[in-house]
């Protein structure tokens, strides 16, 4: 069977690293989370004392971050070095420093080729902000997922209680609305639709409902 990468792309607390992960295990896929990569790197430097805004700063200790993904379990865990940080990468602080790194291009770069390197051995479900416009341009399905910022909110700070972590909602809805500008305004591969991707909206679909849309638009397109 031929190599078939799926690249699926929105805003912070869209729900596409529960949908891709669902997705991908009904297909028998390997799941990508390329922005717990991005926070991954975020977390280091907030650890290090160092400005994720810092771009010099940030590149200069990029030798010093050993990132990677393990499968365990046929579940995505990240790692700095040795240490499983799948936990510590998902709260405010650590998404933040990861929308900062994001925009450095020697943080891109570091992280583009173990990402490609990925898609290229796997059959895969790739989410991110730019999989379908730079990182995957070719994959064979695109899908760009989106809801409301108030409906992300809203999840995202149930999903924060859940870790026991709770956030004020006026918080978490700030700290998206200011997200989903970075992420659109950055100078390198700013957050977009690419031109053939699918939009996705599930603002007024619950989980079900929206799992059974992108398993409907993967279908259409997988043969």
């Amino acid at each position: 069977m031929s190599v078939v990468n799926i690249a699926i792309d929105g805003p912070a607390g869209a729900g596409k690293s529960t949908l891709s992960r669902r997705a991908a295990a009904a297909l028998g896929y390997i799941y990508v989370d390329t922005g717990a990569l991005y926070r991954a790197v975020g977390l280091y430097m907030l650890r290090a004392g160092i400005d994720p805004k810092d771009a010099a700063a940030v590149t200069g200790a990029l030798d010093q971050v050993h990132v990677s993904l393990r499968f365990i379990d046929g579940e995505q865990r990240v790692f700095l070095g040795e240490e499983d940080v799948s936990s510590e990468i998902r709260t405010p602080d650590a998404s933040m420093a990861a929308s900062a790194v994001s925009a450095h291009p020697s943080v891109r770069d570091f992280l583009f080729s173990l990402q490609r390197d990925i898609a290229a051995a796997n059959c895969c479900i790739m989410d991110g902000r730019d999989i379908g416009t730079v990182v995957l341009p070719n994959a064979r399905v695109k899908v760009f997922l989106t809801a409301s910022p108030e409906t992300r909110a809203a999840r995202r700070c149930k999903e924060l209680e859940e870790k026991g972590m709770p956030t004020p909602f006026d918080e978490v809805l700030a700290d998206i609305v200011q997200r989903d500008y970075n992420d659109s305004h950055r100078a390198v591969a700013p957050l977009r639709q690419a031109d053939d991707a699918v939009l996705l909206d599930t603002s007024d679909l619950n989980f079900a409902q929206a799992l059974d849309a992108l398993m409907q638009i993967i279908k259409e397109r997988v043969s």
